[in-house]
């Protein structure tokens, strides 16, 4: 007599709709986009900012991937992906109940619907939503009251976030109008970064001794959580596809290529204009490498993403190095100007979708690209300084004066190094942070002045 298997093939746990490689690829993407966050990002912002602000930027970035995960189950999926209620926002309700979760995923305004249960969509959803909010954080570090910020996180994700994800992702205007956000260009660093600046804006600037020197107090730890983003966003944009398909392989090397040509470019301008290879920028140049080819990671060919990369460790150097600020549509645009008409058509609801080098039909995109950019602008901005007046009623935005001169101990309680850091320490005779190092060497331009280290992309 033959034994019985341990389970059939098809069963509650394996419905006949269940594909397990697809499930296990989304489950690894979901991972490793949580891994950017916690701890990827948590180490790269506690590193580096200045040893006085290495507890605070770190409690930010560890709040907000805790906070964001109730508020996206509790409303915020189903707000991003649910049903419709304003052509640019969902209609808000919970994503826990076992009914909701255990069935095969969709996305109801869409016509996706990938092989694998609810649960893998929401959380692979919630690790953007997550990281969004945390690079949001890059522009506020070291002066934002954490208060503020707790309230701040549940508010910008509900009405700022979801707006954009329904928009270009669940089924809203942009996404039937033709808009094209391969893996969040617009949805997270583009808004992120609008909402920062905005952010930033009613915060108001640092400490002048800050804005004057900011040194990371951990390099080494910064180049760890730089690693960890590096590494993670193969999920970030390997994920996208909903699938383990020929796409997410594109999507996977076009974003290790982008990076890594975007980090050399970058720091070959670091040598030739300040005459030595610095690793902050470095980590600058992949980071923008990433950000750049996200919106576009598996609709363009290999060769395009070196172009991504030229510009994009091109571009943001001269803006941030000479110009001080950075662009962050660069991506979303490149990608209405390269998406190549086959690898569009692997994912994309439209086959005949084309970036302009494509063929002439291809300008429309390049046009559509630049109105969605144009709304996620404008939404961000608005909604951000909303919120931010909103909350300024109740709490302060900003740090009082003595929590911003002492910094984590006064904020926390708490210090990051008890004996050793980024040789600074706090003289309560002098009223401020003084360094015990000295070096006759040239500063580096990311240390000093305007060019402070804070990354937000």
């Amino acid at each position: 007599m033959a034994a019985t298997p341990a389970y059939s093939l098809v069963s509650p746990a394996v419905p006949d709709w269940l594909n397990k490689g697809d499930n296990a690829w989304q489950m690894t993407a979901a991972t490793l986009v949580g891994i950017q966050s916690m701890p990827g990002l948590v180490i790269l912002y506690a590193s580096i900012v200045k040893k006085k602000w290495a507890v605070n930027s770190a409690f930010m970035a560890l709040y907000a991937f805790a906070a964001v995960l109730i508020c996206w189950v509790l409303v915020g999926f189903r707000m991003a992906f649910g049903d419709e209620l304003l052509p640019f926002w969902g209609k808000g309700a919970p994503a826990l109940s076992q009914k909701y979760l255990v069935h095969q995923a969709k996305v109801p305004e869409t016509n996706i619907r990938p092989w694998y249960p609810m649960a893998s969509l929401v959380y692979f959803q919630f690790t953007f939503a997550a990281i969004t909010t945390i690079l949001l954080a890059g522009s506020v570090l070291g002066r934002m009251n954490i208060k503020a910020w707790m309230v701040f996180v549940p508010l910008w994700l509900v009405f700022c976030y979801t707006v954009g994800a329904f928009s270009l992702w669940g089924g809203g205007f942009l996404y039937h109008w033709g808009a094209i956000d391969y893996s969040g260009g617009y949805v997270i660093h583009l808004s992120s970064g609008i909402s920062g600046s905005t952010a930033a804006y009613w915060v108001g600037p640092r400490l002048k001794s800050d804005r004057e020197r900011f040194p990371p107090n951990n390099v080494l730890l910064m180049l760890a959580g730089a690693g960890l983003l590096w590494m993670g966003w193969s999920g970030f944009n390997g994920g996208a596809p909903y699938a383990a398909n020929v796409d997410a392989s594109i999507a996977v090397i076009n974003t290790n290529i982008s990076a890594a040509t975007s980090l050399l470019v970058w720091t070959s301008l670091d040598v030739v204009f300040f005459g030595k290879p610095s690793v902050i920028g470095a980590v600058q140049g992949m980071m923008t490498g990433l950000a750049c080819i996200t919106p576009g990671a598996g609709l363009v060919q290999s060769w395009a993403a070196i172009v991504y990369g030229i510009l994009a460790g091109s571009i943001p150097w001269v803006s941030m190095m000479v110009l001080h600020k950075k662009s962050r549509l660069l991506g979303g645009l490149l990608t209405g100007l390269l998406a190549e008409p086959d690898l569009c058509a692997l994912i994309l609801k439209n086959p005949n979708t084309r970036g302009a080098f494509y063929g002439s039909k291809g300008w429309v995109q390049f046009l559509k690209q630049l109105a969605a950019a144009t709304f996620v602008i404008g939404w961000n901005i608005v909604s951000t300084t909303i919120i931010c007046l909103g909350i300024k009623i109740f709490i302060p935005l900003r740090m009082p004066d003595d929590q911003l001169v002492i910094g984590d101990d006064a904020v926390h309680g708490e210090e990051a190094y008890a004996l050793w850091g980024d040789g600074e320490k706090y003289d309560p005779t002098k009223h401020g942070w003084h360094a015990s190092l000295h070096s006759d060497t040239a500063p580096s331009p990311y240390i000093n002045g305007a060019r402070g280290v804070t990354i937000n992309l």
